[in-house]
């Protein structure tokens, strides 16, 4: 059985999802050969799990990255290229995100702002500054179709910005954190129809309610639970999947 992609970029690696994604994908049977995990501050006391993680691993690169910060992302993109030569890189993973509880009697325009600008601009953001090393992967791999094996762009996203489920929330409506992963998805859409004649996959992937900082202990589901869902999803995505916004068991959820 092949690795899932031969290169892998995490965002947001440092905690949470995004440092198990890199943990399940550097200990599997088959790892990738460039697993590169980005955070704001991999050096500070918050990267310390990645970093301790990272020493057991030849294969993860850290890599500093501020998603809303465009400098950094440009200076991610310099250092990823480099590691990985000519080859480009398959599969980007936009996980870095943050959530908020406002209601509509405490949200204000500051924090709408903020989350959009994480949760928005920033996936977007990467994806374009990531662009050439995704397509360079497309076109190097010799592979047809699309897949993440191939070139791909992952936006973790969550079923609670579903206006089809228009869930309710008992705790609070959520307003920037469900408005942005909505418009997130949007991005996705578009993505997907753009980039697909480049051989590239966008896919956005609802990882459940978890146990994370972001989803507290009350979630159901266990970070280990949910980061082996998505990667077995992940290694089964095809040309048919294009656009879609699917959970970590592979079901296809409403926009």
């Amino acid at each position: 059985m092949a690795a899932l992609a031969r290169s892998v970029l995490v965002t947001g690696s440092n905690r949470g999802i995004g440092l198990e994604l890199v943990r399940q994908l550097a200990a599997s049977p088959w790892p990738p050969q460039h697993i590169f995990a980005t955070c704001r501050d991999p050096e500070g006391p918050r990267g310390k799990a990645l970093k301790e993680l990272a020493a057991q691993h030849a294969s993860i690169k850290l890599v500093q990255l501020d998603t809303v910060n465009l400098p950094s992302i440009r200076g991610a993109v310099g250092a990823v290229g480099s590691h990985l030569k000519d080859q480009g890189l398959n599969l980007l993973i936009n996980n870095a995100g943050v959530s908020s509880h406002a209601t509509l009697r405490s949200v204000d325009p500051q924090e709408m702002l903020a989350v959009f600008a994480t949760n928005v601009v920033g996936p977007l953001q990467v994806t374009k500054e990531f662009l050439p090393l995704l397509e360079q992967a497309a076109k190097g791999t010799g592979k047809e179709g699309l897949s993440c094996g191939r070139a791909a762009a992952i936006n973790i996203s969550t079923k609670l910005a579903s206006l089809g489920l228009c869930l309710g929330v008992p705790e609070a409506p959520m307003y920037p954190y469900r408005a942005s992963k909505a418009a997130q998805n949007m991005v996705t859409r578009c993505l997907a129809a753009e980039l697909q004649d480049k051989g590239i996959l966008c896919v956005a992937i609802h990882p459940g309610w978890v146990k994370t900082d972001m989803g507290t202990e009350k979630a159901p589901l266990t970070v280990e639970q949910s980061v082996r869902g998505i990667l077995t999803v992940l290694a089964s995505l095809s040309q048919d999947a294009s656009g879609a916004f699917l959970d970590w068991e592979g079901n296809c959820l409403p926009w």
